[in-house]
């Protein structure tokens, strides 16, 4: 082989690997409600993005949305049947009481964004 195909190579694999790593190896960041709420900040996705709440008690989750955009104006959580909108820096307060244990998903309005509600 000669030095070009080599470096050509290289360059490559280090491309696939970068791509691996930025949209599949990044680990979500589970965040266990300790008390009975928890704050959502809803600004570019919802931060933080899963949060582990206990079964048969009684949560509130309160989104803060702080992101102009029209896509994060709303959020729905089709497991629970709730759908709720998110007026511009105001805290909207949802209140769960799960029944079963398991991951429900909650997603924006248009579904560009999501986030993830384990059940323990």
């Amino acid at each position: 082989m000669t030095p070009d195909k080599i470096i050509v190579t290289i360059v490559g694999l280090a491309g696939i690997a970068f791509t691996y790593w930025f949209f599949l190896g990044k680990r979500e960041k589970e965040v266990a409600v300790s008390d009975s709420s928890v704050d959502i900040i809803v600004e570019g996705g919802y931060s933080p993005e899963t949060i582990s709440i206990p079964k048969e008690k009684t949560t509130k989750v309160n989104f803060i949305r702080k992101d102009p955009t029209s896509c994060l104006e709303e959020v729905v959580l089709g497991d629970f049947k709730i759908r709720k909108y998110l007026p511009l820096n105001q805290k909207v307060t949802v209140e769960l009481t799960p029944q079963q244990t398991g991951e429900f998903t909650y997603s924006c309005g248009m579904n560009m964004y999501h986030g993830k509600i384990i059940v323990k």
